[in-house]
């Protein structure tokens, strides 16, 4: 079977709701039925990271690209994830992640009833210098 007639299996398979996309909820369900472990917030980033179109969801080809995420060249995949950090950041002039940013995000993300407490939390994951916020190097651990 061709590569692109596997990724269409897989993709249909996750694709729970039947509407041509991924969802983050369908994200994390499609890598822990691989045997992975993907968080909420991790989910939620990719999606963020990959999403081409902005709608929250990944098309198939999105979809293509985060599998085949390896493949890319460096610098794209850093200026790719400064783009989603800077979603995120929204403009606090932090140049970080913080628990009120992310909120913000989530909420965009149709997540609003995610309180300051578990971002915090979903920060506090990936905080390496504990300073209570995600800068980008931080943000780039997460994500890889």
């Amino acid at each position: 079977m061709e590569k692109t007639q596997q990724y269409e299996r897989v993709f249909n398979h996750f694709d729970d709701d039947g509407n041509g996309k991924i969802s983050p909820k369908e994200l994390r369900l499609c890598v822990g039925s691989l045997g992975g472990d993907l968080s909420e917030g991790e989910a939620e980033a990719a999606v963020v990271l990959m999403d081409s179109d902005g709608d929250g969801e990944l098309g198939f080809e999105d979809f293509v690209r985060l599998i085949e995420g390896g493949e890319g060249e460096e610098e794209e995949k850093v200026k790719e994830l400064r783009e989603a950090f800077r979603m995120y950041e929204m403009g606090d002039g932090c140049e970080c992640i913080t628990p009120k940013s992310l909120r913000k995000m989530l909420r965009k993300l149709g997540k609003s009833n995610t309180s300051i407490e578990e971002c915090k939390v979903m920060i506090a994951q990936f905080d390496l210098d504990g300073d209570g916020v995600l800068n980008f190097d931080e943000f780039r651990i997460m994500m890889s």
